[in-house]
């Protein structure tokens, strides 16, 4: 679909969900033995408050607004470290990124809708291939995305 979706979706998170999440975020992000910066929170609010995945160019457009502009190194750098330590995914098929539902990590595979571009978090989508890879081979990640419909937009 070209256009903006014609279907009804829920409306983005209210700030006790964000700043809930942002609190969760900080303490993962110390835990691993990284400093919550501005930036990293700024980035990560943004996406939370989203609800839906982002495109980095949209996100560094939003991330000054009404404050002071951001260069992009900045917004993609505080990308990489909340994808390192599990905050943040990048979803492949939309070219955007996404806040994980839990601090606790992302979730194994994704749901695209091709209309609306919400993302379900699945946690568990081992394909049975990677599933009887040797055992002898450490996988680390498992990346798996699946287009299709979700059910407001069917």
């Amino acid at each position: 679909m070209s256009g903006p979706c014609p279907h009804s979706h829920p409306e983005p998170q209210d700030a006790a969900h964000v700043q809930h999440a942002l609190d969760a975020a900080r303490a993962r992000c110390e835990a691993a033995g990284e400093n919550w910066t501005e930036p990293r929170r700024r980035t990560y609010a943004l996406l939370v408050s989203a609800g839906k995945p982002v495109k980095a160019y949209d996100l560094i457009q939003q991330f000054g607004a009404g404050v002071r502009a951001t260069k992009p190194p900045t917004v993609y750098r505080s990308l990489d470290l909340l994808m390192g330590i599990g905050l943040v995914r990048k979803v492949v098929t939309l070219g955007a990124y996404v806040a994980c539902p839990k601090a606790t990590g992302c979730a194994a595979g994704l749901l695209v809708c091709s209309c609306c571009h919400a993302v379900e978090h699945l946690p568990d989508a081992r394909p049975a291939a990677i599933a009887g890879a040797p055992q002898d081979y450490l996988i680390e990640q498992v990346v798996l995305e699946a287009s299709g419909l979700c059910p407001l937009c069917r």
